[in-house]
């Protein structure tokens, strides 16, 4: 079975859903409210774990409820936890509103997840069995770098989603093989607001970009290669929470079981457009036969 590794962070999502987010200084009366078990590290990872990879996530919870309930809700989902760590302190939390578009507002507090700094022993040596190491940033950016220069020394290919966006370093751009930012991080990290512009000056740093678009899709580029738009399936979304982590966790897997770029970003497309029509995000990661399912929905739709 195809193997990933995941270096990042576990959060409790703490999720209101209103009709309309409230603006500053706005007080509104929220329809309901949920705690699910998220964060970008443990999204990926369940993501995978779905789309029918084994999977390992290397992280850290705190010692309080939320951390209990995180670790059992990952090895519950069939997620590795033997290299998450156990830490003084609170676990990950993310605030998070949901109007009745699916567009969502958040706010993530680190707790635990601040204490990863760098690799454990271990962490290097499982990354080397993997197929593909997942890594984003709600952790410390020196753990990684250190994950992703683990990961290039053993010839194994780094994705990484640069959320929440922050300036990436030469040497962490140096290490990655796929770049995986929505439209508003690459711009951010560019400067570009025209997607294809902003893939153009993300390949002078990394060999590949995805941009995934929302409704609109994924934008492919490579060095030396045209372009690639792959249109997302017609849906109508309730919850965007974790559709991005879901495209990249199924995206993981369909390259490491070596499947050729458009038709992964068909699936991982499909995946992520069955997440949207529901609520959280952990709790709204399809199965393999779902996205086997709607990807050869949609290829019929299209041809």
């Amino acid at each position: 079975m195809t193997h990933i590794a995941v270096l990042g962070s576990t959060n409790m999502d703490l999720v209101a859903y209103v009709a309309k987010a409230p603006q500053r200084g706005e007080t509104v009366t929220g329809q309901e409210f949920r705690t699910i078990p998220g964060g970008k590290g443990a999204n990926q990872a369940v993501a995978a774990v779905r789309a029918g990879a084994d999977v390992s996530l290397v992280g850290a919870v705190g010692v309080d409820a939320f951390g209990s309930q995180l670790r059992s809700t990952l090895e519950h989902s069939g997620v590795n936890t033997d290299h998450l760590r156990t830490t003084e302190g609170p676990s990950g939390t993310a605030h998070i509103v949901v109007d009745d578009e699916g567009g969502n507002a958040i706010v993530v507090i680190p707790g635990a997840n601040g204490t990863v700094t760098d690799l454990a022993p271990g962490d290097e040596g499982l990354i080397a069995t993997a197929d593909g190491l997942l890594l984003q940033l709600e952790i410390p950016q020196s753990a990684v770098l250190a994950g992703a220069e683990a990961a290039r020394s053993h010839g194994v290919r780094t994705i990484l989603t640069p959320s929440p966006v922050q300036p990436l370093p030469p040497e962490l751009l140096g290490a990655v093989d796929l770049l995986v930012p929505n439209e508003h991080e690459a711009a951010a990290l560019t400067g570009a607001t025209d997607p294809r512009r902003a893939a153009a000056a993300l390949l002078d740093q990394v060999p590949e970009v995805v941009i995934t678009l929302g409704s609109a899709g994924c934008l492919y580029a490579a060095r030396g290669a045209e372009p690639l738009t792959v249109h997302a399936p017609r849906v109508t979304a309730v919850d965007s929470t974790g559709a991005g982590d879901t495209f990249v966790g199924t995206l993981a897997v369909a390259l490491a079981e070596g499947r050729e770029m458009p038709e992964a970003l068909r699936w991982a497309s499909a995946a992520a457009a069955l997440s949207v029509q529901r609520i959280g995000a952990t709790s709204s990661m399809p199965y393999r036969a779902e996205i086997e399912t709607q990807a050869s929905r949609t290829l019929r739709s299209t041809s």
